[in-house]
């Protein structure tokens, strides 16, 4: 087991930065989840840690052991792809034990090896099957295993679920979790899915342009973003945001003049103009202290609840409500404007 640290890495592909100055340390036996969008170099991250890319400068550290020159096979590390990358001539059980081979393992250790990591990923059953005898779900336990069996000190998981179907998937990332549980080891885990970051991660790393935005707790980055690229990002539909100008202790847009409390006045004082943001599930509070009555543009069922999407002063913007709940062209909508968050009309970074 062992906690993964880097230090002022950057990665370079000619004159364009790809990872720009990260610092990062992921805790012994932590479950920490990069995400972003396409391109925001949460891959290259995972790639670098296991050896598969250079680093232009910085430093990688597996446990106390600076890795920069470590050959990846030396790394103690098992990396599970976005393919299954199994060998199709093999059956399953050869699948798992292919990287003791490969280390000149014992038979008999091979065999208990294989049919422990089989019994953790229900696979006992399919041992002598070949691959495309096999569910993608039941594929993936396969690519797993054969991680499991060489006891890594840290697990590197990009994008692993992505091939599977929505139903697969969500079971595939309760079965992970609970995988990790039981292993008892570090798992980096990738993904640009904000759902399985925030199911599935102790942490999360929110990456944009090779930069990190933010790393905290699921609940932490879903409530307290720390910009609004973290708001928007994470959280579906995304947060609301909305131009605000600032006067006489209020907030205003088009004719809607909301009052701000002490506490808000102190935070905003001395500024002309806001971002305010408030997440789709807040619009219809509990304890609402503004109404507002917003033009429908379009609503979508989800079972027990309905988004309704709308626009505030120019700005795209969605609430989460009780699918029970009648509305025409028009409905009424029920915040607090405890639930505002704040942010700089220029930079965008929480206030």
């Amino acid at each position: 087991m062992a906690n993964v640290t880097l230090k002022n890495v950057i990665k370079k592909y000619d004159t364009k930065t790809i990872i720009n100055d990260i610092s990062l340390e992921i805790k012994d036996k932590e479950f920490l989840v990069l995400v972003g969008s396409s391109g925001c170099g949460k891959s290259t991250i995972l790639r670098m840690i296991a050896g598969l890319e250079d680093i232009t400068s910085g430093e990688i550290y597996i446990g106390d052991k600076c890795v920069n020159n470590v050959h990846p096979k030396d790394r103690d590390i098992a990396f599970v792809f976005q393919s299954y990358a199994l060998y199709p001539h093999m059956s399953v059980y050869e699948n798992i034990a292919f990287p003791l081979k490969m280390r000149n393992f014992k038979k008999d250790e091979i065999d208990r090896k294989v049919k422990e990591a089989a019994e953790i990923l229900n696979l006992t059953e399919y041992l002598d099957r070949r691959p495309k005898q096999l569910s993608g779900g039941q594929r993936q336990r396969v690519a797993l295993g054969r991680a499991i069996v060489r006891n890594p000190k840290v697990f590197l998981m990009d994008e692993p679920l992505s091939n599977l179907d929505a139903k697969l998937r969500v079971q595939m990332r309760s079965e992970i979790k609970k995988l990790h549980e039981k292993l008892q080891t570090t798992f980096i885990y990738v993904t640009h899915d904000q759902t399985e970051a925030l199911t599935m991660g102790d942490r999360i790393v929110v990456l944009d342009k090779g930069v990190i935005q933010q790393v905290d707790a699921p609940e932490k980055i879903y409530y307290s973003p720390s910009n609004t690229f973290v708001g928007g990002f994470l959280g579906s539909p995304s947060m609301n945001f909305v131009r605000c100008d600032i006067a006489d202790g209020t907030v205003r847009f088009n004719d809607f003049i909301i009052q701000l409390s002490d506490k808000q006045k102190n935070l905003l004082q001395n500024r002309d103009k806001v971002i305010v943001g408030i997440r789709p599930e807040k619009m219809e509070s509990l304890t609402p202290n503004y109404e507002f009555i917003a033009d429908v543009d379009i609503s979508e069922m989800l079972g027990s609840e309905k988004i309704v999407y709308f626009n505030i002063n120019g700005e795209k913007c969605s609430a989460k409500i009780d699918a029970q709940k009648e509305f025409g062209d028009k409905i009424s909508l029920n915040f607090n404007t405890n639930d505002f968050l704040f942010f700089d009309a220029q930079t965008g970074c929480r206030i």
